[in-house]
């Protein structure tokens, strides 16, 4: 009976030290083993023993791409504007050795080194410019955090810009500042349109006057022609001169009589004999 309880016992060990000492690595991860506190070595994925008692796993590290997300930061550009911006990276430990013992939290520390590399980029850059050039940001995040990732044993794989936009009050400032801008091209605009509309109409004018201006030279040039004519025609016998004064005269006297805007109409007092002094004159 003792043998049989002896040998239970002796079994029960045997089982508790090959359960301490069998380990399984599943595929995407990697272990790792120290002896008395000192790092012995690195467990692969499968099957692996280990002495019980002395070795303990410490470590057991992912090697699959990780994905850090990098929290919304305020970042105050060259020309004093506060921006948002956020980001994300995908890193694969490569060196889980370097991982473990060269920083205490490797993915904290990835998204510190991320936080302060993405403040200094776009603090040399103006907002205009920050707004604009997400993938030069992205590019010179990732090259200036590669070196400093590879000390940890991480591989930097990508870097994205999730977003970059201004604050809140910055994004106010600049829809201000936009509509002021808008204002400004619309007053010019329609300064430059009464500019244009008033430099028409002198020119308007200017072509108006001198066509008016030709028009009275035209007709000066006429009556003068008439009157050349007239005197040419009428030699030393001024009866046909004298017979055309009054018919004009009579004619002007008749339309002033009948216009609209006439309210007294003033006659010789002795029209018959204005009028006979003129045939008289004629028939002289």
């Amino acid at each position: 009976m003792e043998l049989l309880v002896l040998f239970a016992i002796v079994v029960g060990a045997l089982l508790i030290v090959l359960a301490l000492a069998v380990r399984i690595v599943p595929q995407g991860e990697e272990w790792l083993v120290e002896r008395l506190g000192k790092f012995r070595k690195k467990l692969d994925p499968g099957l692996h023993i280990i002495v019980p008692f002395l070795d303990r796993i410490t470590y057991k590290l992912v090697t699959k791409d990780l994905i850090l997300d990098i929290e919304e930061q305020e970042v105050i550009t060259r020309d004093n504007a506060v921006i948002l911006t956020n980001a994300v990276a995908f890193v694969r430990v490569t060196d889980p050795v370097r991982a473990a013992y060269g920083v205490t939290n490797f993915a904290q520390a990835i998204r510190n080194l991320i936080m302060t590399t993405l403040r200094s980029i776009i603090g040399e850059m103006e907002l205009d410019e920050a707004l604009s050039s997400r993938d030069r940001i992205k590019a010179r995040l990732r090259e200036a955090i590669v070196d400093e990732a590879a000390d940890w044993g991480i591989t930097v794989k990508s870097v994205e810009i999730q977003d970059i936009r201004p604050s809140p009050s910055m994004q106010k400032a600049m829809e201000q500042q936009a509509a002021a801008e808008r204002e400004r091209k619309a007053m010019v605009t329609r300064a430059e349109g009464e500019k244009q509309s008033a430099i028409l109409m002198a020119e308007a004018r200017l072509e108006s006057a001198r066509r008016d201006a030709e028009a009275r030279i035209t007709l000066a040039q006429a009556s003068a022609e008439s009157i050349r004519r007239v005197a040419e025609s009428v030699g030393a016998n001024p009866a046909a001169m004298w017979y055309l004064l009054g018919e004009r005269y009579i004619a002007a006297l008749d339309r002033l009589s009948t216009s609209t805007n006439g309210k007294i109409v003033l006659f010789p007092a002795d029209l018959q004999g204005a009028i006979k002094g003129l045939f008289d004159r004629t028939s002289q």
